[in-house]
This record gives C-alpha cells, sequence and structure tokens, in this order.
C-alpha cells in the first residue's frame, strides 16, 4: 500500500499515476514513463505485481531513472531495442491543450519518451489539473533536443523561429540526456500551429528530438480538486 503524500499537487499526480495503473492487464506490454507523475503509475504497477493482480506483464524504460526504479521495484524489463510493440504506456506530459497535444520533456527524456509513444497502442497521459493550459507554450518552454556538434547554429535557428532559447543547464555544464544530447528550451509563447512547428522542428538535421507530441495519447487522465476524470480517445496504431 502506498502513503498518500500531505502536498496536494503530489497527492493529485499520485491518484492520476495509481488510476492509470489500473488500465495494465494481465500479459501486457508496459511502456513506463518518466517524471514526478508517472513514477506514482510504475510504484503502483509494482505493488500489483507483488500482490499477485499482475502477471506476465514486462516493461521498457522510458529513462534510465525509470529502468532502475522499475527494476527495483522486481518489473520484469525489455532490452532497450524494444522487441515487441506495445500495448500501453503510461506518461506524464508538463502541458497540455484542448486536443490532448502536448508538450513534454521537462525531465529531458523526450526522445526515448517519443520513441516509446510512438511504439505502443495506447498512450494514457497522466496529470494533475495545473498541466491543462488553453495553448501548448503558455505556460511551458519548449524542449528541443539536439546534438552537441553545432549546437549553437540551432539556438540562432531557434531563435529565427522567434524563441527565447536557453540551453539547459547540468551539474557544472550542460544538462545531458541519456543519449548524451544537450536540450535548448526554447520559449515560443502560445504557439498558434503545434502541427506546423514540430514540422518545422523534425526537418531540421542536428535537432533529434522536440516535446511537441501530437495526436499521439489516446487517454487522458486529469487528477484535481474535483478527483479523477478519465478523457478516452480512438485508439492509435502502434508503428511497427
Amino acid at each position: 500500500m502506498t502513503s498518500t503524500p500531505a502536498d496536494p499537487e503530489a497527492h493529485f499526480k499520485q491518484q492520476a499515476g495509481e488510476y492509470a495503473a489500473s488500465l495494465v492487464l494481465p500479459g501486457m506490454v508496459v511502456g513506463l514513463g518518466t517524471g514526478s507523475t508517472a513514477i506514482f503509475a510504475t510504484r503502483k504497477i509494482g505493488a500489483r505485481l507483488k500482490a499477485g493482480d499482475l502477471r506476465d506483464i514486462v516493461a521498457v524504460a522510458t529513462s534510465r531513472a525509470t529502468d532502475a526504479a522499475a527494476r527495483a521495484l522486481g518489473l520484469p524489463m525489455l532490452t532497450d531495442d524494444i522487441p515487441r510493440e506495445i500495448d500501453i504506456t503510461i506518461d506524464g506530459a508538463d502541458e497540455v491543450d484542448p486536443e490532448v497535444n502536448l508538450i513534454k520533456g521537462g525531465g529531458g527524456a523526450l526522445l526515448r519518451e517519443k520513441i516509446v509513444a510512438q511504439s505502443s497502442h495506447r498512450v494514457v497521459i497522466v496529470v494533475d489539473a495545473e498541466k491543462l493550459s488553453p495553448r501548448l507554450g503558455t505556460h511551458w518552454p519548449l524542449p528541443v533536443e539536439t546534438l552537441a556538434f553545432g549546437w549553437r547554429s540551432q539556438v540562432r535557428f531557434l531563435e529565427n523561429l522567434g524563441a527565447t532559447v536557453v540551453p539547459r543547464p547540468g551539474q557544472g555544464d550542460l544538462f545531458r540526456t541519456d543519449q548524451g544530447n544537450i536540450i535548448l528550451d526554447s520559449r515560443f509563447g502560445p504557439i498558434d500551429d503545434p502541427q506546423a512547428l514540430a514540422g518545422t522542428l523534425d526537418a531540421r538535421a542536428g535537432l533529434v528530438g522536440h516535446g511537441l507530441f501530437i495526436g499521439m495519447a489516446t487517454d487522458l487522465v486529469v487528477a484535481g480538486e474535483d478527483g479523477v476524470r478519465h478523457i478516452e480517445r480512438s485508439p492509435r496504431q502502434a508503428t511497427p
């Protein structure tokens, strides 16, 4: 049994994460997200497995930190080459618009998170109500992941698109992702056309990922003062 956090925001995150964990069924391949909300789902899945409520599941993590946490909980893990399609992924988001498009990447795992999401039949996004937004970019900068080679040229590119760019700091230097790349936190303000911006970023050599997740979520689980809401959308076809 998991304890209840004293902080109200953390409590809402726990409610959302544990609700989403109830959607995992025996025999599933499960994607485990990264961040302060998704970790509650991972812990609940581990508790269900230990209690015998779940069996025959295997998981794939969206970051090294999540992988370590899952292994410590006794979850069986797939290899990083993801040899099987993923039935369900549970992950958080930094900002969610009314069409359930997302900004992700506050924790720096956006590239792996997107690979796992695109490999999943069902993508369940868990958030507290504070993450809801009228337009992406209103409250959160857009993380853009770039190769270290030529990263200052990417700053100029993003600035020419209208962003205010801050290279994410790390311990003594720049933050490095699990892949050794750099994150450029790019504040565009409210984004008029997230899909068009995503296409522009996808076409730029050297940018290996960005935090715009357009049309990927099949479910949104929101926890707040009014309880837990579950919004279901059409299942997506995992990329082979």
